[in-house]
């Protein structure tokens, strides 16, 4: 099946520029060229937490808000809205699946763009892949090739300078690794991915206001159900007929000339094409929480075993962060952002679960407020130099004297510091099997193990559904 843009509209070839030519080549091929044992393996690990990140979210706010909206406004479809029994358009599914998916902090980053691919590219990869029918193998390579376009389309924007500018990166670059992904499944020939790209274009969008967001909500729909949603559309429209601008990066205006902080290209879209899999450079999260919070709760999980720490001992707490962390994870009114709150829970309970990192209630517990004002949270501009790394440095003072102090250079899930294919399965467990019982998480886990044996992606919806 390939779908071209010659069959509906005439392809003016003397208007694009060759970068353009090779990455719309290099996302129609994507489907025919096998991934490396890499990016095959740290793959089905992304997809399989992306999963339960979405399912697990079906059951927050934000994920009951997006399922409740595609039930009312949207018609009946042909696409799984995840951890529901509801069928949607894909472009609903995608949405849905989306916010769920970023209903909260558990979906996976990647440090350099302080992005959330997974929640973005996999949502719309399975609205395409149940849509037209594809295998197992199809969405995985779809998937990787998602999770390579968003990172370069943002890397081109300029990722923390845009976002430091007002402007939310993930609705911003996350929509052409959502159509990019659609657009390979639909079988799309290079004319047509052109003309995709100009309407990942028009759509992209998106500011950093979501900050103020205390539900979580509209941060779910900007940085998962947005992108995946216009992703798809771009893919759909162009597959039903619909032709657009040939080249939206080569003329006036273009789309890096209009929007990037830093002078972008077009030649840094395809820098690495088919030799960087940026699904291999993706961490998977060990906390459901924030990124920047990742750092310090493994520090205080350090001196907890190696000190003997306790809730008790604290007299002062210095937690010294990258600067731009602290704009996102310092008074905040969202639990699993709110670096203080995490912090008291995991030296109140001895361990962070998911279920305490989202219960907004108990953020106004005594205990847990005695021991915020007794917090600094310090923005360091030597940390912020070390960006992408996500290093912290913890400092406490004991009620006993003493001064403790952890620097942590690389959290668990983080490329230096890899969770394994176990770690990744028992952290998928345990935000599945309380949704989807034991014996259907681990079908699941085993299913996605081996992606490559599923013949066709609607297949796996027993598995998914609830």
């Amino acid at each position: 099946m390939t779908i071209s843009a010659s069959q509906t509209g005439h392809s003016n070839t003397a208007t694009i520029s060759g970068q353009t030519r090779r990455l719309a080549g290099y996302m129609a091929s994507a489907l025919q060229a096998p991934l490396p044992e890499e990016a095959v393996d740290r793959g089905t690990l992304h997809i399989l937490d992306t999963l339960a990140a979405i399912i697990s979210g079906s059951r927050l706010l934000p994920g009951r808000k997006a399922i409740e909206y595609v039930t009312q406004t949207g018609g009946r479809g042909e696409c799984l809205v995840l951890g529901s029994d509801r069928l949607a358009t894909p472009l609903d599914a995608a949405l849905a699946n989306g916010m769920c998916g970023h209903a909260d902090e558990t979906d996976d980053s990647h440090a350099p763009t302080a992005l959330h691919p997974g929640c973005i590219v996999l949502p719309a990869a399975l609205a395409a892949g149940e849509h037209w029918q594809r295998s197992g193998t199809d969405l995985l390579r779809a998937t990787a090739l998602g999770y390579d376009l968003v990172v370069r389309f943002s890397l081109a924007l300029g990722a923390y300078k845009f976002h430091g500018e007002g402007h939310c990166v993930p609705g911003m670059a996350g929509v052409f690794g959502a159509g990019a992904a659609a657009a390979a499944l639909g079988g799309l020939d290079a004319d047509a991915m052109r003309h995709v790209l100009s309407y990942c274009a028009q759509q992209a969008s998106g500011l950093s206001s979501w900050r103020r967001d205390a539900d979580h909500i509209e941060k779910a729909f900007v940085f998962g159900g947005m992108p995946a949603r216009n992703g798809i559309a771009a893919a759909t429209m162009v597959a039903s007929g619909m032709t657009g601008v040939e080249d939206v990066f080569f003329g006036a205006p273009t789309f890096l000339g209009t929007h990037s902080s830093i002078g972008g290209t077009s030649d840094m879209l395809i820098d690495g094409l088919g030799e960087t899999f940026e699904i291999a450079r993706t961490n998977i999260k060990k906390w459901c929480v924030g990124s920047p919070v990742q750092a310090p709760l493994d520090g205080v999980q350090t001196l907890m075993r190696d000190s003997g720490l306790r809730y008790e001992n604290i007299e002062r707490m210095r937690i010294h962060l990258p600067t731009l962390a602290t704009t996102i994870v310092d008074k905040t009114t969202m639990a699993d952002l709110d670096v203080r709150y995490l912090v008291g829970v995991l030296l109140l309970d001895g361990d962070l679960s998911f279920e305490a990192a989202h219960d907004h209630a108990r953020m106004g517990e005594a205990r847990i407020a005695a021991l915020r004002s007794r917090i600094d949270v310090i923005p360091s501009d030597e940390l912020e130099a070390l960006r992408p790394e996500r290093q912290s440095i913890v400092e406490i003072d004991t009620t006993d004297g003493r001064t403790l102090t952890h620097r942590t250079y690389a959290v668990r899930g983080t490329q230096k510091n890899l969770m394994t294919r176990a770690e990744v399965e028992a952290k998928s467990e345990g935000l599945l099997a309380p949704i989807l019982g034991k014996d259907r998480t681990a079908s699941l886990i085993a299913t996605i193990r081996e992606i490559g044996r599923v013949e066709n992606v609607r297949s796996l919806r027993p598995l998914l559904v609830a």
